[in-house]
């Protein structure tokens, strides 16, 4: 740290991304990554026009993104703002709306504190209860804004539409934020409930199910008058926050959905199948409705097991805090990664006993 950092920027402890490990190759099932590439039209949009126009900026109101999105939500363009990833828009919606302070659960997107930390809210951490499930009731008085990851991560559980919808209605005069990462792998999104309610923000991402990670594209669906607020934010920091192959690739994705939905469907199946896997093995594996799975062993520590799978080259996410450090999360990939992978699990099982 400079001698010229200021004190926000010393007390910050920044948020961790998961590995990208250079030296050697390995089965990723660390990141959450999609293990299948994006759609035809995708593939083709950037390795064609969308690359010339590169000495060009791009279309600062993203409007034909915007306006796909609000076709497939059935929305307004004034109900959507896109950002360059769904950090973005989370870090917006923080500085925008956390005035009051903020709260969340304990174990979440591990973001959400250095946001808070870096805009100078304080902030609140509500325990999960003890299978590691999220009651809204647990969420307190109506004093500062909600953060919920549903379906949450790592944990992958998640909540119906009904919880979200009285966790806003017993929140009228703060903003509740719904970060809807992994909801089209099993989950029920919120964003029909954004018509309805003022406060309700709901923040969803290219990264995971349609294959766009390295795109850095995500959005925020919500009344008009939070969009409002967001777009001011991004026109006052970066109004050219997506590039144009970007753009491209987004707006094709949304018009190809259908390929997403049957990965998404290829996904779950092969989730299942893992879990049943790693359940015989004698895994306890949390419900997931996400691509990925969080799973402990009673005989083999969490870091452990992670830094064995690492060794024989399969990368899993482990995090350290504890109530969660005899777990490891691990991303759905192929069928032929899964199967790689519980077969060193298998390996690694016996070679303890």
């Amino acid at each position: 740290m400079s001698r010229f950092a200021s004190e926000t920027v010393r007390a910050l402890s920044p948020y961790e991304p998961g590995e990208q490990p250079q030296d050697r190759r390995y089965i990723k099932l660390n990141t959450n990554e999609s293990p299948y590439p994006p759609s035809p039209g995708v593939l083709r949009c950037l390795n064609g026009d969308a690359a010339a126009g590169c000495r060009l900026y791009p279309d600062p109101v993203c409007a034909g993104l915007r306006d796909a999105l609000a076709a497939q939500y059935g929305v307004r363009r004034e109900n959507v703002t896109v950002t360059n990833g769904s950090d973005e828009a989370l870090n917006f919606a923080f500085l925008a709306f956390g005035e009051d302070g903020v709260r969340f659960p304990d174990i979440t997107y591990g973001f959400y504190p250095v946001f808070a930390e870096l805009h100078r809210e304080k902030y609140q951490t509500v325990p999960l209860r003890e299978d590691f499930s999220l009651h809204v009731e647990d969420y307190g008085a109506d004093d500062a804004m909600i953060v919920i990851a549903n379906p949450n991560a790592p944990t992958g559980m998640a909540l119906p539409r009904s919880a979200i919808e009285a966790l806003v209605q017993a929140h009228p005069n703060h903003v509740v934020l719904i970060d809807e990462a992994y909801v089209d792998f099993g989950g029920e999104s919120a964003v029909p409930l954004t018509q309805k309610y003022d406060n309700l923000l709901v923040v969803q991402t290219f990264s995971k199910s349609r294959s766009l990670a390295g795109a850095r594209v995500g959005y925020a669906i919500g009344c008009e008058a939070l969009i409002r607020d967001l777009e001011t934010l991004r026109y006052s920091t970066n109004p050219y926050n997506i590039n144009r192959l970007s753009l491209c690739a987004a707006e094709i994705a949304v018009r190809e959905q259908p390929y997403y939905d049957d990965r998404c469907r290829q996904i779950c199946e092969t989730r299942e199948a893992a879990r049943q896997a790693l359940t015989g093995l004698g895994f306890e594996v949390l419900s997931s409705r996400t691509n990925f799975l969080f799973a402990r062993h009673p005989a083999i520590a969490g870091q452990r097991l992670y830094q064995e799978l690492k060794e024989r080259g399969v990368l899993v996410r482990h995090f350290s805090q504890p109530r969660i450090a005899d777990f490891n999360r691990i991303t759905i990939g192929t069928p032929e990664d899964m199967a790689a992978m519980l077969g060193l699990l298998e390996e690694i099982i016996h070679e303890k006993r």
